[in-house]
């Protein structure tokens, strides 16, 4: 049957190796993709990442962090002794201070920017030890020292820390002041908040107008205070 078919259709139906190889090549081709594809694709484990409980720190965080920890935490209680202060008079920057407990008048000082220049401060001792609450006047008499004469076992009546005379109003702290007949401690901040933003007392007369002092509270004061 072959031999009665023409010659040049017995070439095309005649399978040769050359063929043969080709399609085998491509057959390996195809089939090396396919297996590429499926291991790629093929599942795979994971690994669950390890759950942290919330609050917890890393023994890695915690090693070097405790060194500064404990810093913050001593600090943190040198913080909360301070003290508040008042800077008044001729300073170049006067007003409210927070400075550490122990600080001196001349701490004071700087804070508020320092002295303005020609000021007289001979009678300013600046290596007093501040207490809190009190105020620091410059270029006034300085007031005698908090602790020398206003503690509450003083014992002494009324007039305890005020000295041998009137008790200045344009220096006076409010320990000072609180030692006042009628005073308590909110009523002598409320007299040196009035003297700070007035610049200090002109006359006692100006005692009047501090809040919450009547007539009667005035006539009780006016011979024990001077401007």
């Amino acid at each position: 049957m072959r031999e009665r078919l023409p010659l040049w259709l017995q070439e095309r139906c005649e399978v040769r190796p050359r063929a043969v190889a080709a399609v085998g090549v491509v057959l390996l081709a195809a089939v090396g993709f396919a297996g590429q594809q499926y291991w790629s694709a093929r599942p795979r484990a994971v690994t669950v990442p390890a759950v942290v409980a919330p609050g917890a720190v890393p023994a890695a965080a915690t090693a070097p962090a405790g060194a500064p920890a404990a810093g913050v935490g001593a600090g943190g209680t040198a913080g909360a002794a301070r003290i508040v202060v008042d800077v008044s008079g001729k300073v170049r920057d006067p007003g409210v201070r927070r400075l550490p407990a122990g600080s001196r008048v001349e701490d004071a000082l700087a804070a508020a920017g320092g002295v303005r220049p020609g000021t007289d401060t001979t009678g300013l001792n600046r290596a007093r030890v501040l207490v809190d609450g009190e105020q620091v006047v410059v270029g006034a008499p300085a007031p005698p020292p908090p602790a020398a004469g206003t503690g509450v076992g003083a014992g002494s009546g009324p007039g305890s820390g005020l000295g041998s005379g009137p008790l200045s109003l344009g220096s006076a702290t409010v320990a000072q002041l609180d030692g006042l007949p009628g005073v308590g401690p909110v009523l002598a901040q409320h007299i040196v908040d009035f003297r700070t933003a007035r610049g200090g007392f002109r006359s006692v007369e100006e005692l009047r107008q501090v809040d919450g002092i009547g007539e009667r509270r005035f006539a009780d004061l006016r011979t024990l205070v001077r401007p």
